[in-house]
């Protein structure tokens, strides 16, 4: 049975808790200040660039659903390569899916992603619910580890699977608190690790976009040959504002996204 949007977003939502032990107590928290008038700015995904799993693969139940591909975004350090989608409902969330651009790591790593998607059933990939379905392969303590070594981003993917590695509160529909500092420093007051990997904001006004976000928890993931504990997913706060023309920024700051990805860094 087809899953309508709001369906499909919410089986995002329940999945994505599941690794983000933090994101219940937080979106409460906010909940309880604004009457419930919490919304989500945008969701992200992440994949693989290869054939089977490609970005637009990935996209394809948003663009089915009314969704439309809008900017595009390079990550030359991290390897990855980013476009978001936008529905013409502006009560629904922006999509911003990644891919990791594999032919582009060394060839032991290589060699491991591409015996993880060799794994993947290709009509599991056409599935609607795909993008919050989990990890759809078996991977081993050793394989993460190499992948861990070279790609942050690679090994997150590997361990966790598909699902949203965030969610996003947007502050501009916010009663309490206004602006991103009171949200950094109600989070801060209330025990929970931000982000500080170029400050805890990123962005400004003078670039349309301000974001931080908490730090992803650890989380026990099964591997083949044991378990670890390894960080799972994180939330994320963003503060649109109007550009000369009147409209709000819609889009994504590409030097701020790059250090919201490393909120799913393994603590050195």
């Amino acid at each position: 049975m087809k899953l309508t949007i709001h369906e499909l977003l919410d089986a995002m939502w329940q999945d994505y808790l599941t690794l983000t032990p933090d994101a219940q107590p937080i979106h409460q928290l906010f909940d309880k200040l604004n009457q419930g008038n919490v919304i989500n700015d945008h969701i992200a995904l992440r994949t693989f660039n290869l054939k089977k799993l490609s970005l637009e693969k990935v996209a394809q139940p948003f663009v089915d659903a009314g969704y439309q591909p809008m900017d595009e975004y390079h990550f030359p350090a991290k390897k990855l390569f980013a476009r978001y989608y936008k529905h013409p409902d502006d009560t629904l969330p922006k999509v911003f899916i990644s891919e990791l651009k594999v032919e582009e790591l060394p060839e032991d790593c290589q060699t491991i992603i591409n015996s993880l998607v060799d794994q993947v059933n290709e009509e599991s990939v056409n599935q609607q619910s795909f993008c919050c379905s989990g990890r759809p392969w078996t991977v081993t303590l050793e394989q993460y580890k190499t992948l861990a070594a070279e790609s942050e981003y690679a090994s997150w993917l590997a361990a966790h699977g598909f699902r949203a590695n965030h969610f996003t509160v947007s502050i501009n529909h916010l009663k309490a608190p206004a602006d991103i500092n009171g949200v950094n420093q109600l989070l801060l007051d209330n025990g929970y690790e931000l982000n500080t990997s170029g400050g805890l904001v990123k962005g400004s006004p003078e670039v349309f976009l301000e974001q931080s976000s908490t730090m992803a928890k650890e989380v026990n993931v099964s591997f083949n040959d044991g378990e670890l504990t390894i960080p799972g997913c994180f939330y994320e706060f963003a503060m649109r504002y109007p550009m000369p023309d009147g409209q709000l920024y819609q889009g994504f700051v590409a030097a701020s996204a790059d250090k919201i990805f490393e909120s799913t860094d393994v603590k050195s």
